[in-house]
């Protein structure tokens, strides 16, 4: 029997790319899906494709920016499926433009959903995770959060917090917690289309013209929850093998 089998997993971003590779890959393992992004009729639609394949999965709809929603979304998790046993923190955003265009509601917008969404997950789960002595937070960072690139300082900058958040709680797990940051290099998903800077987005379509698909990057999640108990995957670093950066 795999390890994933009937563990109970979070995951924010759902409705997308690589939040929506995972739990389709998951739950072909036998976990069980509690799924949460903005857009409903995504959740609607990922539900029944994975009921359809034989799979468990219920949706919340949250934006991660929104404190009580993400409680609310652990709360509900809690009192659907009785424990939570892995949160993946997969929402993020990825607008990127030169500092010197200023598009400070965008910086905002970035550390809100990619910083501080990654914390209210964290605060939300915890607790439980603490009282049942066991649990793994999954963060998703970035190759950008061990490399500056021109054009992307604050969305590095949200990233390498994720790596240090990541890092903060393994240092501070007791032995109960694991922690895993995975950083995905080029991936096909929805994440280039927030770029409003016309000459950063043609850039960055030209490196994604070699980009994975997201179930290499749902495999590697795969990977790290499907670990004996006592085995933590701190980090990942995953791009498509022709990305030099």
């Amino acid at each position: 029997m795999s390890e994933i089998q009937n563990k109970v997993v979070i995951i924010t971003g759902a409705s997308s790319g690589l939040g929506e590779a995972t739990a389709k890959r998951l739950a072909a393992s036998g976990a069980k899906l509690m799924l949460a992004a903005r857009r409903e009729d995504r959740l609607k639609e990922l539900v029944a494709a994975i009921a359809k394949s034989g799979g468990t999965a219920t949706y919340r709809v949250t934006d991660v920016i929104d404190r009580a929603q993400v409680e609310t979304l652990a709360k509900e998790t809690l009192s659907t499926y009785g424990r939570i046993d892995v949160l993946i923190n997969n929402a993020g955003l990825m607008p990127l433009s030169p500092l010197d265009q200023v598009k400070v509601e965008e910086w905002d917008r970035m550390i809100d959903v990619n910083i501080k969404g990654v914390l209210y997950g964290i605060a939300a789960v915890l607790p439980i995770m603490r009282q049942q002595k066991s649990g793994h937070i999954i963060n998703l960072s970035s190759v950008a959060g061990h490399k500056v690139f021109p054009g992307a300082a604050v969305y590095c900058a949200t990233k390498y917090a994720v790596r240090a958040i990541s890092e903060g709680l393994r240092l501070e797990s007791n032995g109960e917690i694991r922690s895993t940051n995975i950083s995905p290099g080029a991936v096909d998903t929805e994440l280039t289309t927030t770029i409003t800077d016309q000459d950063t987005a043609a850039g960055i379509n030209q490196l994604y013209a070699i980009a994975i698909d997201a179930d290499a990057v749902a495999r590697a999640i795969a990977y790290t929850i499907e670990q004996p108990s006592d085995v933590d995957v701190n980090e990942i670093i995953i791009r498509p093998t022709r990305q030099e950066l």
